[in-house]
C-alpha cells in the first residue's frame, strides 16, 4: 500500500511542479523544483512512516537550507550513506540536486522523474562517467545551485564512515563552493542498504510502522585546503556529527 502510495504520490507532485513552471515563469526554475522537492520528500517519508529530526543551521528554524551562499555560488553537501531512503531524508531539510547511481535513469518514472529535477547520474565504474558528472557538478555549483554528495561512494550498513573519495572535494576546490557536513543516524537497522536489491530494501523499511531519523548539519569548511586534507578533516566532522545524531536518537528514545 504504501508503495503505491509512493508511485501516485509521486506523479502528483511532479504534475504540481510541471504546472508551476508554467505560472511562475519569472520564477528561477530551480527555486521551483526545490521548492516541489521537498515538499515530495517530507511527504513521502511521512507515507513511509519515517520521522525526520534535524539539527543545525537553519534547521533549527524550520527553514530548508539554501543551496547557494550569499555569493551565488551553489554549496556542496556531503553526508555519510546508509540507507537507500537518505536521499529523500536529505532532500527534507537541504536545497540541492542529487548524485545517484546511473541505472536509476532507466527506472519507470522515478528515472525520469529525478531527471526533471536534475539528478546527476554517475556509473561509478567508468572514469568517463565520473568525469562528466564533475562537469555537470561545476555546472551547477557556478549557476548558484546545490549539490549533495556522498563521498563515501556507496551505502553502508552501521555506523561507522567509511574513506571518503576526493571527487566532492575536487569539485569545491575547483568551484571555490562551500562545503556543508551532514551526519545522519537511523532508529533501526531495518534501514541499511548494502548489496540487495533495492526493492527488497524498501519493501523492509516500509513495513515498519515506524522509523525515526536524526540529521545533524554542521558549519561551512573551508574548500581552500588541498584535496587529500580536505576530504581527511571532512570525514571526521561528518562522523562526529553522525555520532551526534546516533546520540540524539538514543537520547530521545
Amino acid at each position: 500500500m504504501r508503495l503505491f502510495t509512493f508511485v501516485v504520490g509521486t506523479v502528483l507532485f511532479w504534475g504540481g511542479m510541471e504546472i508551476d513552471f508554467l505560472v511562475r515563469r519569472r520564477t528561477p526554475r530551480i527555486d521551483v523544483i526545490n521548492k516541489w522537492v521537498s515538499r515530495w520528500a517530507k511527504t513521502m517519508l511521512c507515507v513511509f512512516g519515517i520521522q525526520v529530526v534535524a539539527r543545525g543551521p537553519h534547521a533549527d528554524q524550520g527553514e530548508l537550507y539554501p543551496g547557494r551562499d550569499a555569493r551565488g555560488v551553489g554549496r556542496i553537501f556531503i553526508s555519510n550513506h546508509q540507507s537507500g531512503v537518505d536521499i529523500p531524508v536529505l532532500l527534507s531539510v537541504i536545497a540541492a540536486h542529487a548524485i545517484s547511481r546511473h541505472d536509476l535513469a532507466n527506472w519507470p518514472l522515478l528515472g525520469s522523474g529525478a531527471s526533471r529535477i536534475g539528478t546527476l547520474f554517475v556509473d561509478r565504474t567508468s572514469r568517463r562517467s565520473g568525469a562528466a558528472v564533475l562537469r555537470q557538478i561545476a555546472a551547477a555549483l557556478e549557476a548558484g545551485e546545490g549539490v549533495l554528495m556522498f563521498p563515501e561512494g556507496t551505502s553502508f550498513p552501521g555506523d561507522a564512515v567509511h574513506e571518503f573519495k576526493p571527487g566532492a572535494f575536487n569539485a569545491a576546490h575547483r568551484s571555490d563552493a562551500e562545503i556543508i557536513p551532514i551526519g545522519v543516524a537511523y532508529g533501526h537497522s531495518d534501514a541499511y542498504f548494502f548489496k540487495e536489491p533495492f526493492m527488497t530494501h524498501m519493501k523492509r523499511v516500509g513495513s515498519r510502522r515506524r522509523l525515526k531519523v536524526a540529521v545533524e548539519i554542521g558549519g561551512p569548511l573551508d574548500s581552500a585546503e588541498p584535496s587529500v586534507e580536505m576530504k581527511d578533516h571532512a570525514r571526521a566532522r561528518v562522523a562526529e556529527l553522525a555520532e551526534l545524531a546516533k546520540v540524539r536518537l538514543a537520547t530521545d528514545a
